[in-house]
């Protein structure tokens, strides 16, 4: 029995074959899934006309796992009994005040947009998580995309060698009912770069084997056209090795950066760093996350290990995008799970609340320097212009021009649209 025969008898065969060459067998551990817009250049123009009313061409979403609290962050009160011992500090625009240890990001307060009045359904972290990160809530039957496949999808491919968009901090990423080709390359340590990117044999012989393994592929697309996933994977293995030979794969190697220093030495900091650089690489669509917000016990010491990382990360980045002419084509998103309780426990921590909490957005045609929405006097609840899940995501769509009634459709033939149908807070752009 020829291997040819043996990769394609059963859809499991396959799929196995092939993870397994890719593996084994190329000489090259490459446990990532590059997208399938790969590219260093941008194109001179999109494949569709903008649709909404910002100027972004690029996202980068700095994602706060646990809930970040809003309190201690950028929605503080005038009540010592809600605030403990977090001071309130003014920023450099009148009525915009912060917690005390985001120095840096009050000092461009011009720069940003805060939303003091977003609110959820979901108060588990879990079912959060996927709702900020897809617009969608959690389905046992679907699994929806991350904005950087939807974007993927509806745009079309930037170009040929550097994925249209990354994860920054996770080992793994997937694309949802969209093409596994369009899965975000995941990066898990911005400090290391792509892992298990090196050749474990020579150029000659990965040469052979790559060559081998797609032929091995196509003999599936031409076998089992109805199927997508063996053409992802056989664009996955050319995209691969055209990058592992590119002079692009520098783009994620930080070693030599001089503003290594100025982010932060931390996984927060070198995330946004790296993601500065995909940007100006023109990456679309690049996803930071920071994990240990969820503050249950000592909100004030966690506050003091985690703001001023977050501060220095995200001043940074924004005041390097505005110097390098990147800001207003490059829009900054900032969210969580949800907000922390205004009342403070009995471990003097913080627990969940869904009900109320704040995001921040900058850059793409944001006009900074607003806060746009309110919580009541204890930060329980919305007390001005509510904003849902579905609201905050459309914002974001709007804001990089894609068409909010467009349907795209899933295996199944179910129709989708970016935001889930919810409405762009379209005064939060200049």
């Amino acid at each position: 029995m020829d291997i040819k025969h043996l990769a394609g008898n059963s859809d499991f065969s396959r799929r196995h074959f092939l993870e397994q060459t890719a593996r084994t067998s190329l000489g090259v551990s490459l446990t990532t899934t590059f997208g399938s817009a790969l590219s260093g250049q941008l194109r001179a123009e999109e494949a569709k006309t903008p649709e909404g009313g910002g100027s972004a061409k690029s996202l980068i979403y700095i994602y706060c796992s646990g809930g970040m609290t809003h309190l201690d962050t950028f929605d503080p009160k005038e009540n010592k009994e809600v605030m403990g011992d977090t001071k309130v500090i003014n920023g450099s625009v009148d009525g915009m005040r912060f917690g005390s240890q985001l120095e840096g990001i009050a000092k461009n307060a011009d720069k940003f947009a805060v939303v003091n009045s977003m609110s959820s359904r979901n108060g588990a972290h879990a079912q959060a998580r996927y709702q900020m990160m897809t617009g969608y809530n959690q389905r046992a039957t679907i699994v929806h995309p991350h904005i950087g496949p939807f974007a993927e999808k509806y745009f079309g491919k930037r170009g040929d060698l550097l994925p249209d968009s990354v994860v920054i901090n996770r080992g793994t990423s997937n694309s949802g009912y969209l093409d596994p080709a369009m899965s975000p390359l995941p990066v898990a340590n911005p400090e290391s770069g792509i892992a298990n990117a090196s050749l474990t044999t020579t150029e000659e012989r990965f040469s052979k084997r790559m060559e081998m393994s797609l032929d091995i592929g196509q003999n599936f697309i031409d076998k089992y056209k109805h199927y997508t996933s063996p053409k992802g994977y056989v664009e996955f293995y050319d995209q691969a090795s055209r990058l592992l030979r590119s002079e692009e794969l520098k783009v994620f190697d930080l070693s030599e950066v001089e503003e290594r220093e100025k982010y932060g030495m931390n996984s927060l900091g070198q995330g946004c760093l790296l993601a500065r650089r995909l940007v100006e690489n023109g990456v679309r669509v690049i996803e930071v996350h920071s994990g240990g917000w969820d503050m249950h016990n000592d909100v004030v010491g966690s506050c003091e290990t985690r703001l001023p990382p977050f501060d220095q990360a995200l001043s940074s980045l924004v005041e390097d995008l505005e110097s390098l002419g990147l800001l207003e084509s490059t829009m900054v998103v900032v969210s969580s799970d949800f907000g922390r309780t205004s009342r403070i426990n009995d471990r003097a921590g913080r627990d969940h609340q869904p009900a109320v909490f704040s995001t921040v957005f900058a850059g793409g045609g944001i006009k900074g320097g607003q806060v746009y929405g309110s919580s009541d006097n204890e930060g329980r609840r919305v007390a001005d212009k509510a904003v849902s899940v579905e609201d905050f995501h459309a914002t974001i769509g709007y804001g990089l021009g894609i068409d909010l009634e467009h349907a795209i459709y899933s295996p199944s033939g179910r129709p989708f649209v970016f935001g889930n149908h919810g409405k762009p807070v379209t005064s939060l752009f200049g």
